[in-house]
């Protein structure tokens, strides 16, 4: 059951109640296929009315929530109607949808973790789900496990490679001291948190030391695109364009319902482009970031 088969279960009300249910459930598909979602949800709470407890109608409700960024109810009506179909695929994956943007990436996973016991092959979105909850080492137990089942695609083999490759480099990383503020935090903490705001100093600054200190960044957090975006800067700040294009192929497996970090990964990648002449490709990447910011 999703938004295009969404389907209308027949109960023993009167014939005229009926029809009158039918027609307030297809206008609200029609209502939410143009975008009106607060009048489809109007239409779906005729029906709740004319024929309560109704899983198809819950199912709408908390699509049309969702896309009026009311997650709460969303998940509210979701609970609802998986009630009444436990098992529903498209239930329980819209469920996921809705637990990602609160973000509640646990109980998520343990959604996922359900819907892969029946369908194998969905394990795969584990692995995103554990990225997001910044758990690089399960991420790694559920690729090797999917690995050994034959399930992995290629975006995921490339994924283990670089978890495996940057897990290599985080014991090489040298500890050195720094002055000033930014660098002595980061170089205390080693955590993400405190490499952020030093890597957006820096490539505001265009310092030279973004490359080293993104480089350092892409062995700790292999699983943060954000890092891979600076790496990128600083290599194309440096003129090491070919570098640069492939800093950002490489994380940009890491994003992940993040469409505005996506459009800055476009937008490097076309300013890699425009300074290797490539004038066709440059423009391509920057009308990928274009119809992502519009």
């Amino acid at each position: 059951m999703n938004a295009q088969n969404s389907v209308v279960p027949t109960m023993a009300i009167s014939e005229k109640d009926n029809i009158a249910f039918q027609n307030d459930f297809f206008k609200a598909l029609s209502q939410k296929a143009l975008f009106n979602h607060k009048k489809a949800i109007e239409y779906l709470e005729n029906c709740n009315q004319l024929r309560p407890n109704n899983e198809a109608v819950f199912f709408e409700l908390s699509k049309n929530n969702l896309k009026l960024a009311r997650s709460i109810e969303a998940l509210e009506y979701i609970e609802l109607a998986l009630n009444i179909a436990p098992d529903n695929l498209w239930m329980l994956e819209h469920k996921i949808t809705i637990l990602k943007r609160i973000p509640d990436f646990k109980e998520a996973i343990k959604v996922q973790e359900k819907i892969a016991k029946t369908h194998p092959k969905k394990k795969q979105e584990l692995v995103y789900l554990h990225l997001q909850n910044k758990d690089i080492v399960t991420a790694k137990k559920v690729l090797s496990e999917l690995k050994e089942a034959k399930l992995l695609n290629p975006t995921l083999r490339r994924i283990l490679k670089k978890i495996n490759n940057n897990a290599v480099n985080v014991k090489k990383q040298p500890k050195k001291l720094v002055n000033t503020d930014l660098h002595a935090i980061f170089e205390k903490e080693k955590s993400f948190t405190s490499l952020k705001p030093l890597l957006i100093k820096l490539a505001v600054n265009k310092h030279p030391d973004l490359l080293k200190y993104s480089s350092q960044g892409l062995a700790l957090f292999p699983a943060q695109p954000f890092v891979y975006l600076m790496n990128a800067k600083a290599l194309n700040n440096n003129k090491q364009h070919k570098k640069a294009l492939q800093s950002l192929q490489n994380g940009i497996d890491f994003v992940i319902d993040n469409p505005k970090i996506e459009a800055k990964f476009y937008l490097e990648m076309a300013s890699a482009y425009k300074s290797l002449h490539n004038v066709k490709k440059a423009n391509t990447f920057k009308n990928k970031a274009a119809k992502i910011l519009k």
